[in-house]
């Protein structure tokens, strides 16, 4: 089921890791720039730059118990069938994971894949909320003829699953798509808001707003277009006037003791000299020490 290849210090006993990371190595709906595939393994390799040791937590990554499975293996993916295929190999990945009481970090692969992630801790959970940091609403009703694609994922996943479920540093979006989110009361912040008032309090909005609809935990997913292009030049649908690093730090931060599981995804590493895995792998790697520092 899974191809090896490791995250740095992710050298732990399946058994004995918290922790566990697998790759979603599929872009197959990529509308704009494909080669988010090549994403997870890129984020692995990124990670061996960093030191072991965070200094804001005082943890020492080499001592937190962190296993990688390796990536997924799409390749014999039927291709009428490819994406629900992927959603359900990517829940059954998840879904393990929870049952073992796990924290599963996903590395994709373009967004879509985050559908699969929400519907695993739904079906586990009856209070799980989602908080999704991306550039586009994705709440188009289909794109391209598709009704599971990138630009499709919070619209599926609200319809589908819950309504527990908040964008964060939204800067496009169709007409329908804006319409779409006033007529149903859809939880959004634009990045102009979180740049006028900061992340730490829009982080706090989203999280207390999802807890009023019943959330006591929350899965996060970070659409690596959130970020401003100048950070991260590397994605699929890259849209300026976007987050600094130190907003997807911060969400991090404010969100770990809540989070039961995480994702990043639609990074294209073919168009950039790295900056953006490596800002994935430093965000995967924040994510671990908030966790385990939160002990949540």
């Amino acid at each position: 089921m899974f191809e090896r290849c490791v995250f740095a210090d992710a050298v732990s006993t399946y058994e004995d890791a918290r922790f566990v990371i697998f790759g979603v190595p599929f872009d197959a709906t990529s509308s704009f720039r494909r080669g988010s595939a090549e994403a997870p393994d890129a984020m692995r390799k990124a990670s061996y730059n960093f030191e072991t040791y965070n200094d804001f937590y005082g943890i020492d990554l080499a001592c937190v118990h962190t296993h990688d499975l390796g990536n997924l293996d799409l390749g014999y993916l039927d291709l009428d069938r490819c994406v629900d295929d992927m959603l359900c190999m990517t829940g059954d990945a998840v879904g393990g994971a929870i049952r073992d009481s796990k924290v599963p970090i996903v590395l994709g692969g373009e967004h879509t894949l985050t559908y699969g992630c929400a519907r695993a801790f739904v079906e586990r959970y009856d209070d799980i909320g989602i908080i999704i940091l991306d550039a586009h609403l994705d709440l188009r009703d289909e794109y391209l003829g598709a009704k599971q694609s990138h630009a499709c994922v919070s619209r599926n996943i609200i319809d589908d699953l819950t309504d527990r479920c908040a964008l964060i540093g939204v800067r496009s979006g169709s007409a329908e798509e804006y319409r779409y989110a006033e007529e149903n009361g859809i939880m959004w912040h634009s990045a102009d808001e979180v740049s006028d008032v900061g992340m730490e309090p829009v982080m706090r909005q989203a999280i207390d707003a999802l807890s009023d609809r019943g959330a006591r935990r929350i899965y996060l997913s970070i659409d690596a277009d959130v970020t401003d292009p100048g950070y991260a030049p590397g994605v699929g649908n890259p849209e300026p006037f976007g987050l600094d690093p130190r907003d997807l730090r911060a969400a991090i931060r404010v969100a770990a003791p809540h989070v039961c599981g995480f994702d990043i995804v639609e990074i294209s590493p073919g168009y950039d000299h790295g900056e953006s895995a490596i800002l994935g792998a430093r965000l995967v790697r924040e994510f671990i020490a908030a966790k385990s520092a939160r002990q949540g």
